[in-house]
């Protein structure tokens, strides 16, 4: 049974924190590393189709050392949201990522709709991941990100008993809070803003007729999406998928976006891990 009654989806509210540093906005960089997970998940039938596959297997050959180089030269530290296939498909690529400072979390392990899943395949899902990062890589995950960008009541409060800290998967505010769950507290959301999607501009030509979006188009979209965020002293929470942003013309995007953002002077930049300390810390203060 769904339960349709007019209620709000979230009565979570979001605590107005200072930013750390004495900053007035902030930018979480993020990608989603779902390489050929995210077409198999899709569509079992797509272990076949190898050119379709190899859409996702450019993610660890050419696209993530590319974003790893261009992270580098700004001096940031994103998140990159990891399935457990591709952490077991792809062990030496997610080593670089650790390597060069920046965070591995949760994103599936075969990127399956949560929200579709019976009880049995979310605990699979949820316990393969996890298994897959501290088998492979000795870590254990403090973020997670819906596949999909999609959720279910029962996926969040298997977040909170694994212990997950915090989501970056909800659409719903500018500034982080924390979950309101049937059984209390749940983790912390660090909300998304989907016109920072890439999927959404660079690769549905591969499953719609739509066109890409070019470069201008996408950078504009971009900017000014941050411009206004960063006026409201929100946060810029981004939704980049290596196999797309990892490309040859839309990594000149990415670089200068970061380029227009380093040129403010007010602009906390940090790891999911790294917001969920942050509001941890604000919320000690006022308990």
């Amino acid at each position: 049974m769904f339960d349709l009654s007019p209620k709000p989806a979230n009565t979570a509210v979001a605590p107005d924190f200072p930013w750390p540093l004495g900053k007035t906005c902030a930018l979480f960089p993020a990608f989603d590393v779902d390489a050929e997970s995210v077409w198999i998940g899709a569509d079992p039938a797509n272990a076949r189709r190898l050119i379709t596959r190899s859409y996702g297997g450019y993610e660890a050959r050419v696209g993530i050392p590319k974003i790893l180089e261009t992270l580098r030269h700004h001096e940031v530290k994103a998140t990159f949201f990891v399935t457990g296939w591709s952490i077991d498909a792809h062990p030496a690529i997610c080593e670089a990522i650790l390597a060069d400072g920046h965070e591995i979390a949760h994103h599936g392990y075969l990127h399956l709709r949560p929200d579709t899943a019976d009880e049995a395949t979310l605990i699979e899902e949820m316990d393969r991941a996890i298994d897959a990062m501290k088998r492979v890589l000795g870590i254990f995950p403090a973020g997670y990100r819906a596949p999909w960008g999609e959720t279910s009541p029962e996926q969040m409060e298997l977040l909170k008993s694994r212990g997950i800290r915090y989501s970056s998967s909800f659409r719903d505010d500018i500034r982080p809070y924390r979950h309101i769950l049937p059984s209390g507290p749940g983790p912390i959301e660090i909300p998304v803003n989907y016109s920072f999607d890439d999927w959404s501009y660079g690769l549905t030509h591969r499953t719609s007729p739509r066109a890409m979006f070019g470069r201008e188009a996408v950078l504009s979209i971009w900017k000014d999406e941050f411009d206004q965020t960063r006026e409201w002293g929100g946060v810029t929470t981004m939704v980049m998928h290596p196999q797309v942003t990892g490309r040859p013309m839309r990594i000149r995007i990415l670089d200068q976006f970061l380029e227009h953002v380093r040129q403010c002077g007010d602009v906390w930049i940090g790891r999911g891990v790294d917001f969920a300390d942050h509001f941890e810390a604000c919320e000690a203060t006022v308990l």
